[in-house]
């Protein structure tokens, strides 16, 4: 599923409502359907469609209930679209089979999807319908990324996605770019994704601090972008009438060097372009540095700095990598504020520690009980 950048609508013609110019020129609103289930959503869910045919003004997404277990619930996956800055309206439990009528009860023009096939279990296009009425758009799915892809990357702990242009495996990787006429990579779980200017355009604001912005600088691996980061990011915004947050991301190799394993699960390109896609996401610093400087903070004119409740982890040096905003006071012209957030990773990994802890409570019962009724045969034998 495509969503539509402001730049693709420009670029394909049409404008929003309140875009300048005389209204004998302006075009009518263009209302666009989109559906899926929206789970795990990645970059490659955000991407702008990049064909040529124009699309819309005013995007409508309906998120379905019908697909296998999802990753997150219906209300963390409606937070999460909701949060996507091109997202206009959203729809609760859409149908899974998208219909004239539900076109027709929301106002919209047509529906786009990705050329993917999606089909009901008596295999029907789910979009047969909508087709036959000219009232559909296709536009390409996004190369490279999956969550089926990203699935495969955290199970099978490999590292050949991280961004490290030094490493011999890493030029050897993209040396295989060229090969095929799709592209395919003979590793396993691989991303096949390239970032470009182009892209970073479509996804970012290019809005520049205006007087009397607060200018909030976060900073972080913002990994497989996901709701805890949405609840952080939310709660930044909110301390400020006029926040213009800036996220620093951290290049791969030094969030390997504190979450260790294969993270992270995304490389820098592709993280960059899920946190631009945030509605409370003002600018992205592409491979930040670890340890926040005066410089730094001069350099963007940073008023405040933030960091949830999770564990800050030492720099190289063994030092406190926020030592130089925590020694500001609100006095100051920036300062250090640790944001009542807490990060779903570790809600998850309590959840586990939990369920695990039952787990094992059951396992010892039953081996206790086992060992009991050995012990009771012995003595009946004996």
């Amino acid at each position: 599923i495509a969503v539509l950048s402001p730049s693709t609508m420009m670029k394909n013609g049409h404008h929003h409502a309140g875009a300048g110019g005389s209204p004998e020129k302006r075009r009518r609103t263009v209302r666009v359907w989109c559906d899926g289930c929206y789970d795990m959503v990645h970059y490659g869910t955000l991407q702008s469609a990049e064909t040529g045919e124009g699309y819309g003004d005013y995007l409508i997404v309906g998120i379905s209930k019908h697909k296998g277990p999802p990753v997150f619930t219906q209300q963390e996956r409606y937070k999460m679209v909701r949060a996507i800055k091109w997202v206009d309206e959203l729809v609760e439990g859409a149908p899974y089979v998208t219909t004239l009528q539900t076109l027709d009860k929301y106002s919209c023009d047509f529906c786009v999807h990705g050329d993917d096939i999606t089909l009901t279990v008596d295999g029907k296009d789910t979009y047969e319908d909508v087709k036959k009425t000219g009232r559909y758009r296709e536009c390409n799915r996004t190369q490279g990324v999956s969550t089926t892809d990203l699935v495969g990357r955290m199970l099978l702990m490999t590292k050949a996605h991280h961004s490290n242009i030094a490493s011999s495996d890493y030029q050897q990787h993209t040396d295989n770019f060229g090969k095929g006429p799709r592209g395919s990579s003979p590793w396993t779980g691989v991303s096949q994704f390239l970032q470009t200017s182009q892209k970073i355009i479509q996804f970012a604001s290019g809005q520049e601090p205006q007087p009397g912005d607060t200018i909030i600088y976060v900073a972080g691996a913002f990994d497989l972008f996901h709701i805890g980061h949405v609840d952080f990011l939310e709660a930044v915004h909110k301390l400020s009438e006029k926040p213009y947050i800036i996220v620093g991301l951290h290049f791969d190799q030094e969030v390997n060097r504190y979450k260790g394993k294969n993270y992270p699960i995304m490389n820098i390109h592709e993280r960059t372009l899920s946190v631009l896609a945030c509605r409370h996401v003002s600018e992205v610093v592409i491979g930040a540095p670890y340890t926040i400087t005066k410089d730094l903070l001069d350099h963007f004119k940073v008023d405040l700095v933030c960091h949830g409740k999770t564990e800050v982890f030492p720099d190289r040096g063994g030092y406190d990598p926020y030592a130089v905003s925590r020694s500001q006071g609100p006095t100051s012209s920036h300062y250090f504020l640790s944001c009542v957030c807490v990060c779903f990773r570790l809600l998850y990994e309590a959840r586990n520690q939990k369920k695990e802890a039952k787990e094992l409570a059951v396992i010892q019962a039953i081996k206790s009980r086992e060992e009991e009724k050995a012990k009771e045969r012995t003595q009946a034998v004996a």
